[in-house]
């Protein structure tokens, strides 16, 4: 946190050294799909050696998870044309209000390359170069929201509650990345509490917190947490069967 010396921000555990989240999931020979355009984008795909991108999913449009769009040039470089995007027909206007310049169909005449895109509205499962995508509705406060699930594996970052539809859509996963901000309650996220009765409830072989702000130090909070639960941190590597054809 800007401005803070507390003590996981002083923090020398790497685990406590947290960009904004996101998921990349690759999957061979199918597709590679980055869930989110992240303010640390370019640091992430740096630092992870991400050079190809076949499609990009948006939970959401606040600005942890979007303000890295501008970066996606690079992967329109790499891959020689747009990217496919898919979003809800509300982050859809969100991002059209957010980067106007990138779907504006009047040439720049200022410089500067814009991202290319192909807008997909989400409005039920769909398929990313074969691998089957579950799009999980959630609440992010009032705010309704996406999570997604590929196979045994789903992904339910900043939310606080899923509707009756929602649990049906995670019932069965084996792996499960969830919000889980810090121990005191909060209006839009799960606290630790909250997000352990949501994982008891859809019972998976193994949980990850993501999203944690810096109340939460790796090591100390792992130590109370119960077996087959545990923080993820930056550049958590996980092993998951998907659903493709």
């Amino acid at each position: 946190m800007i401005g803070c010396s507390c003590a996981v921000c002083r923090s020398t555990d790497p685990r406590d050294s947290r960009l904004r989240p996101s998921i990349f999931v690759d999957v061979p020979d199918r597709a590679k799909i980055l869930v989110d355009t992240g303010t640390d984008l370019r640091q992430q795909a740096l630092r992870h050696g991400i050079t190809h991108v076949d499609a990009i999913l948006y939970t959401h449009a606040h600005a942890d998870h979007v303000m890295g769009l501008d970066e996606v040039r690079r992967f329109n470089v790499a891959d020689h044309g747009p990217i496919p995007c898919y979003a809800s027909a509300r982050t859809w206007e969100s991002l059209r209000g957010s980067f106007s310049y990138v779907f504006d169909p009047k040439p720049r005449k200022e410089g500067g390359g814009v991202p290319r895109l192909q807008p997909n509205t989400i409005d039920g499962p769909f398929s990313v170069g074969g691998v089957r995508v579950v799009p999980v509705p959630l609440w992010h406060g009032s705010l309704p929201i996406l999570g997604f699930r590929f196979g045994s594996f789903a992904y339910l970052t900043d939310c606080n509650r899923l509707d009756e539809e929602a649990w049906a859509l995670v019932e069965g996963v084996d792996t499960l990345v969830i919000d889980a901000l810090r121990d005191r309650p909060h209006t839009t996220h799960f606290s630790i509490a909250e997000a352990l009765d949501a994982t008891a409830r859809i019972a998976p072989r193994r949980t990850f917190f993501t999203h944690m702000c810096h109340d939460l130090g790796y090591v100390d909070t792992n130590a109370r947490l119960p077996a087959g639960v545990e923080l993820a941190y930056d550049g958590l590597v996980l092993d998951a069967e998907v659903d493709a054809s």
